[in-house]
């Protein structure tokens, strides 16, 4: 997921299970788990590789996420909770406290990030589709991390978390659907010139 095993990098069980002080068994049900995934392909008696992106599904993840998003702020949006406004703000703090540091925030600020989305789907009452949205979200969340370094990326993404916090706050549906509708096209509308930046880590490439 973080790219340091790059799309088409060749994974060697006995490598894997010496490296996590395994056994083969482990290793070879988690290897299928993630070709399940999609993030691993396993060609049998020949090797397992870390996938290319798939643009195709990436772009139905992204339609599935943004669908699913789109109804829990317009249901959030329809309630007073100061006690999710809280727990959201302190997901945007985190992320922001993380922009003056080196390359090397990108853990941290992925994972306030996550834990930013989670907590609407958790207050909608919706956290099993998280868990689903998860288990499809391989392909587009390889595109946003190389899309993340762009200069500004990650400071519109903690705007449009803050923008999208103040619109629930303010109960005003309309606006957190729409502020959602652009904060989730973002890496999306950019495929094209990711994929002319990083064409060996890309499949499934069709014209917009």
């Amino acid at each position: 997921m973080s790219l340091e095993l790059k799309p088409g990098t060749v994974l060697a069980r006995g490598e894997l299970a010496q490296a996590f002080g395994l056994s083969q068994t482990p290793i070879r049900d988690a290897l299928i788990q993630l070709r399940d995934e999609g993030l691993v392909d396993i060609f049998p008696q020949h090797t397992t590789a870390v996938s290319r992106i798939d643009i195709a599904a990436a772009r139905q993840a992204h339609f599935l996420r943004r669908s699913l998003e789109l109804e829990i702020v317009h249901i959030l949006a329809g309630r007073s909770d100061p006690a999710l406004i809280e727990r959201l703000q302190a997901h945007i703090d985190v992320q922001r406290a993380t922009l003056g540091e080196a390359a090397d925030r990108y853990p941290r600020f992925i994972a306030a990030d996550h834990a930013f989305h989670r907590e609407l789907h958790e207050a909608a009452g919706v956290i099993g589709l998280w868990e689903l949205e998860q288990r499809h979200s391989g392909h587009v969340d390889r595109l946003r991390r190389l899309h993340l370094p762009e200069a500004g990326k990650a400071e519109r993404i903690v705007s449009d978390h803050q923008k999208l916090l103040d619109a629930i706050a303010a109960q005003d549906e309309q606006l957190a659907r729409r502020v959602l509708r652009e904060h989730l096209s973002g890496t999306l509308s950019q495929i094209n010139d990711i994929c002319e930046r990083y064409p060996d880590y890309v499949t499934g490439v069709t014209a917009d």
